[in-house]
């Protein structure tokens, strides 16, 4: 996993110096870099970005100004070399606070820390992802995440989660696409699996979540290069 960074700082060689640090961090990828904020705000709208590494004492728009700005704001790490702003930095929720010169090891703990913040962001993301499927003449919330596999049962499709079976009036092919494409796969004309819960397979067999299904002979390669994928 890389994080896709920016840095925001008007001095040239604060840039390099947070740059090294970045580029040398296996979870981290330099995005771009802006001696201002105004650039930055432009460059952002752009690209995805998850991590912003951002001075505060810039002259006309200062870091705080620049976060004002932001209404969906990725994670941030101010940099700065005075301790007067610790306290001001944590009303804007930021990841954590790094004080010039940075040190090695001051600046991997800050990344360790945004890591998790970003994993728990995901995995909230991913359990909330639901579709509503009609089941005994209602509609049910179904999070995705909690599906395990999809079987053909004739005019019917059973959705087998982790809270028990879903049975819905819908072909296999109109249901398959509801679905994720990253995420589901169809590996036989009667069995669509959730790609996370993959086990193990062979050529005949996948295993998912402890109970095998069988796989199509040329699915198997799809299969394979699906699972690469997650």
């Amino acid at each position: 996993m890389k994080l896709r960074s920016i840095i925001v700082d008007d001095s040239a060689m604060q840039r390099m110096a947070v740059a090294k640090l970045v580029n040398n961090h296996i979870n981290l990828t330099l995005v771009s870099d802006y001696s201002n904020a105004i650039e930055a705000n432009k460059g952002i709208m752009n690209d995805e970005i998850d991590l912003i590494f951002l001075d505060v004492e810039m002259p006309i728009f200062s870091g705080f100004d620049f976060l004002e700005t932001l209404e969906n704001p990725p994670q941030v790490i101010l940099i700065t070399g005075k301790p007067d702003y610790a306290l001001k930095a944590f009303d804007y929720d930021v990841t954590d606070y790094l004080y010039k010169p940075i040190s090695q090891s001051r600046f991997d703990s800050s990344i360790k820390r945004a890591i998790t913040t970003y994993e728990q962001i995901n995995r909230i993301n991913e359990e909330e992802e639901y579709i509503f499927v009609k089941s005994n003449l209602r509609q049910r919330k179904v999070v995705l995440n909690e599906i395990k596999w999809i079987e053909a049962l004739g005019d019917y499709i059973k959705l087998v989660t982790n809270e028990g079976n879903v049975v819905v009036l819908s072909t296999m092919k109109s249901f398959e696409h509801k679905l994720p494409k990253d995420k589901f796969l169809r590996i036989h004309k009667s069995y669509i699996v959730n790609l996370e819960k993959v086990e193990k397979f062979n050529s005949k067999k996948v295993e998912v979540a402890g109970s095998q299904v069988p796989l199509s002979r040329h699915k198997k390669t799809e299969l394979e290069e699906a699972l690469d994928n997650i």
